[in-house]
């Protein structure tokens, strides 16, 4: 009786994997690419937030350069 629950457990697991793993593979056709390469697709079309965020996350980490943000890790910069 255990044997089989271990069984049923594995054979559970795998099914659960290899569902996820080839689930997530899509085709892309070549008239959707004009719709991924879209301005409104570019994570970095909005500026402004683009600065927030680098700030907020260079404030949080306590370190200065490399996006150009000046000051501290105090976030009062």
């Amino acid at each position: 009786m255990k044997r089989t629950k271990v069984f049923s457990l594995n054979v559970c697991v795998i099914g659960a994997l290899f569902s996820a793993a080839f689930s997530g593979c899509a085709t892309v056709q070549p008239y959707e690419k004009g719709n991924l390469a879209d301005y409104t697709m570019r994570s970095d079309r909005d500026e402004l937030a683009s600065v927030m965020t680098s700030h907020i996350q260079f404030s949080r980490e306590a370190s200065t350069g490399g996006e150009g943000v000046g000051g501290g890790g105090c976030g009062c910069n």
